[in-house]
């Protein structure tokens, strides 16, 4: 069975053409996040990246021990450090499998950095 899994710090799209988040059994998937401010550095906008998919893991019963896999996309490769200095806040400790890409643009003007996610809800604890 697939359940929706909805966070106030995470608002669904407007154009309801996708889901941010979509759990099957322990396993939640989550789409691309971004941030909330196109106008913030790269750092505030990874923070705000993980920000929404943190309250996304904790709605869904987890916590970000149990985020498995990230994917980044990020508007500039020199912004990795932004990003690493955002991700080791966001985990301490055991660090999830990780992808980073360098793209040419996002969707919306101003955003450099955009973050999915697969979570395995338990495993981490």
């Amino acid at each position: 069975m697939i359940k929706q899994i909805t966070a106030v710090g995470a608002p669904e799209p407007d154009n309801k053409n996708f889901t941010n988040c979509l759990q099957v059994g322990n396993q939640l998937f989550l789409s691309g996040m971004i941030a909330s401010d196109a106008k913030a550095d790269a750092y505030t906008q990874s923070v705000s990246c993980l920000g929404k998919i943190k309250a996304l893991v904790e709605a869904a019963g987890g916590s970000m021990n149990d985020v498995v896999k990230i994917t980044v996309f990020l508007t500039d490769i020199a912004y990795r450090n932004d990003f690493s200095r955002a991700r080791a806040e966001f985990f301490p400790g055991r660090k999830p499998c990780s992808t980073m890409v360098g793209i040419t643009a996002l969707a919306q003007p101003g955003l450099v950095v955009e973050v999915e996610a697969i979570a395995m809800i338990g495993a981490g604890s």
